[in-house]
């Protein structure tokens, strides 16, 4: 609508960032506010984002993906969640196919006047920033304004999602933290590269290479990708962990018990 290419606008958005020292993200975010405020004729009102968002390309297999892994995770004994974390909009997000199979969306996004025109941002969520979430999420926190609680002391056992029982999927230089974040704390991260981009492949092998992430996959999400296999093998780990732990700590706490019954006669 811009009358631009995406690679014009992102090379015009990185000199602006450069020569200015802003932040990627805030960089693009006002270059598109300017961009459209000149055009005068580029809606940049929530719902004209939303509408954008029905147009953007997912993965292929993507709008099945969250059903069919659920129904394997279910049959596991598993409960899925899922969520998004993005430096891209949110209200653009909240207009794709997948919006109502997420719990949360945590993305850059506007702030809007009373006529439901976007002034100013709200949220730049860049490759540092993203992490917060994945804490945010590990605390069970939604709040993006709560800054006192994710501050708290929470211990190990009473975090409501462990680090050890995340997928973190990523396809950006962006999602490196992340990544290494998840990957670190015993859960797992998978950097998918694009279908006959081999640029964005020999980045995935890279970050394999390199420790960050677990394993790579082609950005494809149906049942027999290999995809799907890596998750539902990652959802049986998790599942017989469980059952393991849940296990050990039954014996236990009947040994304690039977102790306790010792001690008292």
């Amino acid at each position: 609508d811009l009358k631009i290419t995406p690679m014009e606008f992102w090379e015009e958005s990185n000199v602006l960032a450069r020569e200015h020292e802003v932040d990627p993200i805030l960089a693009y975010m006002k270059l598109m506010l300017d961009k459209a405020r000149i055009s005068g004729k580029v809606q940049i009102s929530k719902s004209a984002f939303r509408k954008y968002g029905k147009t953007v390309d997912l993965f292929k297999g993507v709008k099945s993906w969250f059903g069919e892994i659920n129904e394997y995770a279910v049959k596991k004994g598993v409960k899925l969640e899922h969520y998004i974390i993005s430096s891209g909009l949110k209200e653009m997000i909240e207009g794709t196919p997948i919006n109502g199979h997420v719990k949360a969306i945590y993305a850059s996004s506007f702030i809007y006047d009373q006529h439901d025109v976007a002034i100013w941002p709200a949220n730049a969520v860049n490759y540092t920033t993203k992490t917060q979430y994945l804490y945010r999420i590990n605390k069970g926190i939604e709040s993006v304004t709560d800054n006192l609680a994710i501050n708290e002391f929470v211990a190990e056992e009473d975090r409501r999602i462990p680090f050890s029982r995340m997928i973190f999927i990523g396809d950006g230089s962006t999602d490196v933290p992340c990544m290494k974040l998840v990957k670190n704390q015993g859960g797992h991260a998978i950097a998918v590269y694009s279908e006959g981009k081999e640029d964005s492949k020999n980045y995935a092998v890279r970050l394999l290479r390199d420790g960050r992430v677990n394993f790579i996959a082609e950005g494809v999400y149906t049942k027999n990708s290999r995809m799907f296999k890596y998750t539902s093998s990652v959802i049986d780990m998790v599942s017989a962990s469980y059952r393991l732990y849940s296990l050990m700590k039954s014996v236990t706490q009947r040994e304690g018990e039977a102790e306790v019954e010792t001690l008292n006669i």
